[in-house]
């Protein structure tokens, strides 16, 4: 890794353009991010879709051959897809090399025997219907942390505002980390900003925002955003490695999350799709080593975080009535 701190953008090509006359505009250094993680650095790494213990023994050998750093590893299924002792031992295997594991609460909408979320509509979407499905995303939250999971990853305004009135209950641990779910991921600054407030520690962006729109939410938002460089088809299947440094200089700071697309979706996984989901989370761990391998060959790869920093730093909240 180099040095530099990533404030210059970085284009792809941009010296062989130049030499032939076609270059592109001058980068206005006010679209920079001012924001870094506590502790240093402007960017973590994130592999998604680990869906247990076998998926997860997968990605860190395949991490360790081809020396990919790992900041967090996140599952997608939900917690309750996932017995004690599978939980234990990826908390286990995550601790041994201080990487943070984020597991997924449930249940889920588009799960459940709701019918809005097959409309063309898609009403409702990944968010929990009914008291009933805030208490089980509660349930599996608890049971989680107590488990030694130090992240969750939610995919409901309420149940976000719950855990993070949880947290300072004590009722899970006071540095448990609530992540926000591309599913329902704010896509302009004054909603980011509200998912900030209601207790995020970092909040997953659709893949399909401008640079622009990075930067607008730069301006009122320092919370961490997570943003798949390869989003899954069912987000779209955007590719955007060639990106990745002017990501990383509007949105930082930004966890780079490496999903897969031309894939098939594998959640809620069972082992009736083993083979599927080991060869794809190995592949994920590639499509990490591609991004990182371009940010270096253009002198873009400084200003990683620390390897086992997890914390998001002091961010905006809503004042919690007694």
């Amino acid at each position: 890794m180099t040095d530099a701190p990533i404030t210059a953008a970085r284009r792809p090509g941009e010296q062989a353009l130049t030499a032939l006359g076609l270059s592109a505009p001058a980068p206005d250094p006010a679209d920079a991010s001012p924001h870094s993680f506590p502790g240093g650095g402007r960017w973590r790494t994130e592999i998604p879709s680990c869906e247990g213990p076998e998926a997860l023994a997968v990605v860190l050998k395949e991490a360790s051959r081809l020396d990919v750093p790992i900041h967090r590893i996140s599952q997608g299924s939900g917690v309750w897809m996932l017995s004690d002792a599978e939980i234990t031992e990826m908390v286990e295997s995550t601790g041994e090399r201080d990487i943070e594991l984020c597991l997924f609460t449930g249940p889920r909408g588009t799960w459940d025997i709701g019918g809005s979320t097959r409309t063309d509509s898609r009403g409702a979407g990944l968010r929990a219907r009914g008291h009933d499905a805030v208490a089980g995303c509660v349930e599996d939250a608890v049971r989680a942390t107590e488990l030694g999971v130090k992240c969750l990853l939610v995919a409901d305004e309420g149940v976000l505002w719950t855990l993070h009135r949880a947290r300072a209950a004590g009722i899970i641990p006071a540095d448990t980390t609530l992540k926000v779910s591309a599913l329902i991921g704010p896509v302009n600054p004054a909603a980011y900003a509200v998912y900030e407030r209601l207790g995020a520690d970092s909040v997953n962006v659709p893949s399909d925002l401008t640079l622009d729109h990075l930067t607008e939410i730069r301006r009122v938002s320092g919370a961490p955003m997570d943003m798949y460089i390869e989003a899954p088809d069912d987000l779209g299947g955007y590719v955007r490695m060639y990106e990745v440094a002017e990501l990383i200089r509007r949105g930082a700071p930004l966890y780079l999350k490496f999903g897969l697309s031309k894939a098939p979706g594998i959640y809620p996984y069972g082992h009736h799709m083993r083979e599927l989901t080991l060869a794809t989370a190995k592949e994920r761990v590639r499509r990490g080593r591609l991004a990182l391998d371009l940010l270096a060959r253009h002198g873009a790869d400084g200003d990683m975080a620390p390897l086992g920093s997890r914390l998001p730093g002091d961010l905006q909240r809503f004042e919690i009535s007694s």
